[in-house]
């Protein structure tokens, strides 16, 4: 998907990304991939001046992949926010909930920041429906 984020866009994203993750037997890492996702765009609106994405969401054989494309240079950093910050925790956040994250070089300039979450197998079966 390619578009201009807004208001909006966090949500409409998760809520594909969510039906993908249903459709794929991966709804174990819903959570974690929407919030990484959301928190991912939020870099979008802030650091990016036109605010214009990609994303893409791709199926392996153990997880998920998910990048997001941007024409900006600036690379994303992690940092220490102070108690009373109001932002700065995003990439920690991602860093709590995905199995790896990374940086690559983009088109035209810019960077693709993506992060993977494997699948762990749910008690009671594939499905998680305790039925097994």
């Amino acid at each position: 998907m390619r578009f201009t984020v807004g208001a909006h866009s966090a949500g409409h994203v998760r809520r594909i990304v969510r039906a993908y993750l249903l459709l794929w037997g991966m709804g174990e890492l819903t959570d974690a991939i929407e919030l990484a996702v959301t928190e991912l765009l939020a870099n979008v609106v802030r650091h990016v001046p036109d605010r214009r994405c990609g994303v893409a969401v791709l199926r392996s054989p153990d997880g998920v992949r998910v990048e997001v494309s941007d024409g900006s240079r600036e690379k994303p950093c992690v940092r220490e926010a102070a108690a009373m910050d109001e932002g700065g925790r995003g990439l920690a956040l991602l860093t709590a909930v995905v199995d790896a994250w990374g940086v690559d070089p983009g088109r035209d300039g810019g960077k693709t920041v993506w992060f993977e979450c494997r699948s762990r197998p749910v008690p009671g079966g594939e499905t998680g429906s305790g039925t097994g």
